[in-house]
């Protein structure tokens, strides 16, 4: 409940005090409806915190119904200043009840007869840490090697990779307590802390990462610090939040139909799918083994580029014990559009991406460009879904069916979907997959893939579960044909394109044959800079 002011209210007029309480007990009532009164109706109205800005009421408002209340507080003091006739800035501070101080400051705007607040700026009390981006986390949690490539660098590690002392949660705190602590860290972290990166924490996944949208129903939705209200993308939501939000500069996490890709794309990071098989997944818990593969997230590619040298290089990692292809060889300057994937992205995305393959062609020393079909993408996406649904069910369906109420609803369908697949289902499927991924090495022999990596821009957390359904379909047409090959595939913020949450990143996908990883991750900081050098600086 707010509490009385016991600092001096400087002559604040009274009707603009009894809004301004009025708005504080709508905070504390987490009434809704008050809380959108309060706000300036309009597009120009603005709300900001650490987390980001947001711009117009109906951002606001969607904002505050995932937000949930704010902890118990009292105004200790308010700060008036008049700005203009019926205009005035309010700065408060507040004392949390279980600790801590925060500072609010508001223009108040008399509009139509009644004050409302056409900007705001909240500075909450410090947290501990985000436990919905964070299991666990220390400062750091383990110390690296206090030398090496990656010294200096903070690694955010998603939850379904061992670290020895540690139970694997999987993002589910039913299995986190049926979980042993592990005995041994997966080699996939060891290699990061003999490089000298130090371990963050551990991060949140979406339940068995079966998932690409990044909320958790246990554990809340890692913010997207980069489009506030929108979805940090999944399943590695809590290592992507992570380090757009600065809190580690590498995530480690797992890609099986996107999982690295979209929230890469969604919050505006390099993200890195490795090989199939190229990093051993010792110590990692699966999802689906025939596509389940390793993969790295960083703010930019000069740090993808040193992670990805020291752990697949030949003579410094213990995980890849056989890199396959000429990793160390340039690719080609060749880039090869599939028609299907920029025909489904959505509007604004296609219209973003075909201007920059316009760029591309006009620039001095253009790369060459061409088109090609790689089928429906239906056919990529089903045979997928069956194999993944098939491996998925066989890896955790003995512990769900011992659990039948353990995990959220849309992931609990998923499972259900999966527990369907028969073996001549499966079968089939595996048949279908074959010449589809031999169709995506014939076009990468010598080429490049180009093109959009998700559809559009992230969706708002908000966004009702029958159109999340819809939005990850689309989002897994566009992400599985490289998963269903096997290839290396990395997500560069490359465009940016309107949103309900204003401006928003949009991730351009390269993919090149196997083991080609290093050169791709080369190729890719090469195409950065060739359209704005700002943007990779070496």
């Amino acid at each position: 409940m707010t509490g009385a002011v016991t600092g001096d209210p400087n002559g604040i007029p009274a009707d603009l005090r009894a809004a301004f309480d009025a708005y504080e007990r709508a905070l504390a009532d987490n009434d809704l409806d008050a809380l959108g009164a309060a706000f300036a109706p309009g597009p120009d109205t603005l709300r900001g915190d650490g987390a980001g800005l947001l711009v117009g009421h109906d951002a606001i408002s969607a904002f505050r119904g995932i937000r949930g209340g704010v902890p118990a507080r009292s105004i200790e003091s308010i700060e008036y200043r008049p700005l203009a006739p019926d205009t005035a800035l309010l700065v408060s501070v507040s004392r949390f009840h279980r600790g801590g101080r925060g500072l609010q400051t508001q223009v108040w705007q008399r509009i139509d007869g009644r004050w409302l607040i056409t900007a705001a700026h909240v500075t909450p009390r410090p947290a501990p840490f985000d436990r919905a981006i964070w299991r666990t986390v220390g400062d750091p949690l383990y110390q690296g090697a206090w030398e090496g490539p990656l010294a200096g660098l903070t690694v955010a590690v998603k939850d379904l990779f061992a670290i020895k002392g540690y139970r694997i949660g999987a993002g589910n705190p039913a299995f986190l307590a049926d979980a042993r602590p592990e005995t041994t860290t997966a080699p996939a972290v060891g290699d990061l802390l003999r490089g000298g990166a130090s371990l963050r924490g551990i991060a949140r996944t979406d339940e068995f990462a079966y998932s690409v949208a990044g909320d958790n129903a246990h554990y809340g939705t890692p913010p997207n610090v980069t489009v506030p209200g929108a979805l940090p993308g999944g399943s590695s939501s809590g290592p992507a939040s992570a380090v757009a939000a600065g809190q580690a500069d590498i995530g480690l996490a797992t890609d099986t139909a996107g999982s690295v890709r979209v929230p890469a794309s969604y919050q505006g990071l390099w993200g890195l799918r490795t090989t199939h098989d190229l990093v051993p997944r010792q110590g990692m818990l699966p999802l689906a083994q025939s596509f389940d593969t390793v993969g790295w997230l960083t703010r930019d590619g000069a740090t993808l580029q040193r992670v990805a040298q020291w752990c697949l290089s030949f003579d410094g990692s213990d995980s890849t014990e056989q890199p396959l292809g000429a990793s160390e060889a340039d690719l080609p300057w060749r880039f090869v559009i599939p028609d299907e994937v920029v025909a489904a992205a959505d509007a604004g995305t296609r219209a973003a991406f075909l201007e920059l393959t316009s760029r591309l062609e006009d620039a001095a020393g253009p790369p060459a460009l061409e088109r090609a079909s790689i089928g429906d993408l239906d056919d990529y996406l089903e045979a997928f879904r069956t194999v993944q649904g098939a491996e998925a069910w066989r890896n955790n369906g003995a512990w769900l069916s011992a659990h039948p109420d353990a995990t959220g609803a849309a992931v609990a369908a998923r499972f259900r979907g999966a527990a369907a697949v028969t073996p001549a289902d499966e079968a089939d499927a595996r048949a279908a997959l074959a010449p589809l991924a031999e169709r995506l090495h014939a076009l990468v022999a010598d080429a490049v893939l180009l093109l959009p990596t998700v559809p559009g821009p992230a969706p708002a957390v908000t966004t009702d579960p029958d159109r999340m359904d819809a939005v990850r379909r689309d989002t897994l047409r566009m992400t599985t044909p490289a998963a269903v090959a096997g290839l290396p595939a990395i997500s560069v913020p490359l465009l940016t394109v309107p949103s309900p949450h204003g401006a928003a990143p949009v991730g351009v996908s390269l993919v090149s044959r196997a083991g080609t990883d290093l050169a791709l991750v080369r190729l890719a900081r090469r195409l950065a800079t060739f359209l704005d050098p700002r943007m990779d600086p070496r």
